[in-house]
């Protein structure tokens, strides 16, 4: 039986080269599915006025974010709810929203009872992981009514202003 001698250059690039590979492998991580890389939505549930403590469904509830003209598509358009989810932009301190109870279309008009909200906050990101990367975060949220005559958003209160996940909600609309 005959041995196969290497010479000792070749054993030492052998052992390099499976050292490299040891270390690259070892330095990966897996590529996890991202689970929590969504950027938080603002969470709104509305409140009776005369029962602070109860919840009370808003009627036809349509909101149309200021600045893109549409309506928000992260709840169905003109639904009967509680609680909605609204997103924040990321590149200015303010996100404006015409909120319209009992909303209807008569013939291209909304007759709905229309209420514009502005909330003000800091922006900011937050690194989740090397599959998730960064989402969007707000500190410091407040809010502001603009009043007109018909007002059917009675008061906002913020419970929560640090937005950095949809666990519970961020704020209180009493109507």
């Amino acid at each position: 039986m005959h041995s196969i001698r290497f010479p000792i250059a070749t054993t030492f690039l052998v052992c390099c080269f499976s050292l490299l590979c040891a270390l690259f492998i070892g330095s990966c991580e897996k590529d996890d599915i991202c689970v929590d890389g969504d950027t938080p939505l603002l969470i709104i549930r509305f409140y009776d006025q005369a029962d602070p403590e109860s919840t009370k469904s808003v009627n036809g509830i349509r909101v149309i974010g200021i600045g893109n003209g549409s309506t928000v598509n992260t709840f169905t358009d003109r639904s009967t709810l509680d609680s909605i989810g609204l997103p924040l932009r990321l590149d200015m301190g303010t996100s404006d929203f015409i909120l319209i109870r009992d909303s209807e279309d008569d013939t291209g008009m909304e007759i709905g009872n229309i209420d514009t909200v502005r909330f003000t906050y800091t922006a900011g990101s937050k690194f989740v992981s090397r599959a998730c990367g960064f989402i969007g975060q707000y500190e410091d949220l407040s809010s502001q009514l603009t009043a007109d005559t018909d007002n059917w958003i009675q008061s906002i209160e913020i419970s929560t202003p640090f937005v950095q996940s949809i666990d519970s909600a961020h704020v209180k609309i009493f109507h």
